[in-house]
């Protein structure tokens, strides 16, 4: 599926990756890019921290589709949410993102966005951490948050770049796209190093 139109100086780029907020961010970057779901068993390791975790499953979603694309550049990425060494996940329902936020409350989550750019044998792997501390409110708020947005389908139930906002008392980051999925900053860097000119040239 292309995504958006550009100069053809550029290589073959994809996104493997089942993610809409992936997607729309780099579309920011007005490239051509490709999507394909990688498939991916993202089972944790026993003993694996969440860095490592991120790290591993970031490499195996580029890997999983370079393989079959081996003349395009492939973007794997994950992020895994850190509270006191344990990962929290996707809470995929009501009742699970509201235990995930009184868990949260109060407390300073890590979490650890890990990017990965393939092309046959040559890759970089990084990962840009971000630390998020959660304000303590009472039940009633975090409810009414999820009632109204519906979070179910991001680790940590709050999009810092929608309502989620009012739940967080402070972010530190390098690059504030991570949080939301994929770090930009760190992206941009890897993709002028691999060929690719951006801005484009061709951009109206």
């Amino acid at each position: 599926m292309s995504i958006s139109t550009n100069a053809p100086q550029n290589p073959r780029l994809i996104l493997a990756s089942t993610s809409a907020y992936r997607r729309e961010l780099l579309e920011r970057l007005r490239i051509s890019f490709e999507v394909i779901s990688p498939k991916v068993d993202e089972t944790p390791l026993t003993s694996e921290s969440t860095l490592d975790l991120a790290l591993r499953l970031a490499q195996a979603k580029a890997a999983a589709v370079a393989k079959e694309h081996p003349n395009a550049w492939v973007i794997g990425s994950d992020q895994v949410a850190d509270l006191c060494g344990a990962a929290i996940g996707k809470p995929g329902n009501f009742e699970r993102a509201l235990a995930q936020l009184q868990l949260m409350r109060g407390q300073v989550v890590t979490f650890q966005t890990a990017l990965c750019l393939m092309k046959g044998d040559t890759q970089t792997t990084l990962c840009v951490p971000t630390q998020v501390t959660f304000r303590k409110l009472p039940d009633s708020a975090l409810e009414a948050y999820l009632l109204a947005e519906e979070p179910y389908d991001c680790a940590g139930s709050a999009k810092s770049e929608g309502l989620g906002i009012s739940l967080l008392e402070s972010i530190k980051s390098d690059d504030p796209t991570a949080l939301i999925g994929l770090p930009l900053i760190a992206l941009t860097g890897l993709l002028r190093d691999a060929g690719f000119a951006i801005p484009s040239k061709n951009i109206k």
